[in-house]
């Protein structure tokens, strides 16, 4: 049984520790306590000590700060070509480690100008007209009678067949691309990542390297071909950074829109004057997936990030080169900052949510996110006007993952 928010006992004298039952299935509880007794304090990501800070302010001043880096390296002073991981990496995922997501600039800048030229307001206008067909053919096959998981039957594939046609997979290529966001989704957490680490990654990265140079001699209408193509000074993209791309693309824009589709989902069941404010004044859509963004967002805190010189906030200091992570889910319910911040309303505005966080590594992919999240919640109630949560609320799990508000699974029925 999940404890109830009356029964918890807050404590910043030991580091929070972010994987832990506790926090994961009670973490806005946590925040709320945080952003009034403890603003900054240690917690712990694994077997890593980070320091957290919490209010929007201090989010904000985190992700936009020249002093605050994410190269742990060259926030000690061991220069730009220093690994940005606290840790060494084997060599079969140092791909994963070189990701423009932990990389500052210049290199940084670098990265995100050429691959800022492949997202072309035609590729993605491309992908937009494809979620609403997508939407609908999976829709058509859902079970009118019984339960279903609206991750695995719904919210899962809508994201996954995006992320396959910005690649420009073919049919031939499926079974393999499919492997290829399973390994980097579910294969690096728990016991499943020493797999991944010794033979997964290798294999996967051997596909992607064949499907780029496949793209090279075939070039198509898609964003795998504009990332090739891209050019900026006379440079492009090296194959190991194409492939890291292709890992980052698979990962922020797979992840995030699932797990954005489902809590949106739980979120509208379960405040059900909501859901009739969205069908009978549709043109909220916009801002209530903004709300689904702020209220329970996927993304509850970012990529460690690194001070350069000592930052103290709240009396906690953060030594220069220690890890620090802004808790994006507490900033985004700051009484500072939102009005009435625990409630749900679609409508809300002015919401000026850490989402999708701020600053140089702001969300590069967060229109299309927003437009897959949009489509799949507003076509799922629009076509089933009696889609509820088949269990009790208390019995859905939410998973013990540092810096995620996402769902094991969400048994919906739509009668």
């Amino acid at each position: 049984m999940v404890a109830a928010a009356s029964e918890q006992q807050f404590d910043a004298s030991r580091p929070i520790d972010l994987g832990s039952a506790n926090f994961s299935d009670h973490k806005f509880d946590w925040y709320r306590w945080m952003l009034e007794e403890s603003p900054a304090c240690m917690g712990k990501v694994s077997v890593l000590k980070v320091s957290l800070v919490t209010r929007y302010d201090d989010c904000r001043l985190v992700l936009t700060d020249e002093r605050f880096i994410r190269n742990r390296g060259r926030a000690n002073g061991k220069g730009a070509d220093a690994s940005p991981l606290p840790f060494p990496l084997p060599k079969s995922i140092a791909l994963l480690g070189r990701s423009m997501i932990i990389e500052d600039d210049p290199q940084h800048r670098r990265l995100r100008n050429l691959v800022n030229r492949a997202f072309t307001p035609r590729a993605v206008g491309r992908l937009s007209d494809r979620v609403e067909d997508l939407s609908n053919e999976l829709l058509a096959s859902l079970p009118r009678q019984g339960t279903f998981d609206l991750i695995e039957d719904y919210a899962r594939p809508v994201p996954t067949r995006v992320i396959a046609e910005m690649m420009g997979v073919d049919s031939s290529s499926t079974a393999m691309f499919h492997k290829t966001m399973s390994v980097l989704s579910k294969g690096m957490t728990g016991f499943a990542m020493l797999k991944t680490m010794l033979w997964d990654i290798r294999q996967i990265a051997k596909f992607v390297r064949e499907l780029i140079e496949l793209k090279r001699n075939q070039p198509g209408d898609d964003i795998l071909t504009g990332l090739i193509e891209a050019e900026e000074e006379g440079e492009r993209l090296s194959d190991d950074e194409l492939v890291a791309m292709v890992f980052l693309l698979i990962i922020a824009g797979y992840e995030t829109t699932m797990h954005s589709i489902t809590n949106g989902a739980r979120l509208l069941c379960e405040h059900p004057d909501q859901l009739e404010r969205l069908r009978a004044e549709p043109e909220l859509w916009e801002s209530g997936v903004q709300e689904i963004m702020r209220h329970r967002g996927p993304v509850q805190g970012t990529k460690l990030q690194y001070p350069t010189e000592d930052v103290t906030f709240h009396g906690h200091t953060i030594k220069k080169g220690t890890p620090v992570m802004p808790l994006l889910g507490a900033a985004n319910h700051d009484p500072r900052v939102f009005e009435k911040p625990d409630e749900f309303d679609v409508a809300r505005s002015p919401n000026h949510h850490l989402g999708f966080g701020l600053g140089m590594h702001f969300c590069l992919g967060r229109q299309l996110a927003l437009m897959e999240t949009r489509v799949g919640l507003k076509n799922l109630f629009e076509q089933n006007p009696n889609v509820r949560i088949a269990v009790d609320s208390s019995k859905l799990e939410i998973a013990k993952m540092p810096g995620w508000h996402r769902h094991v699974s969400l048994p919906v029925s739509l009668s």
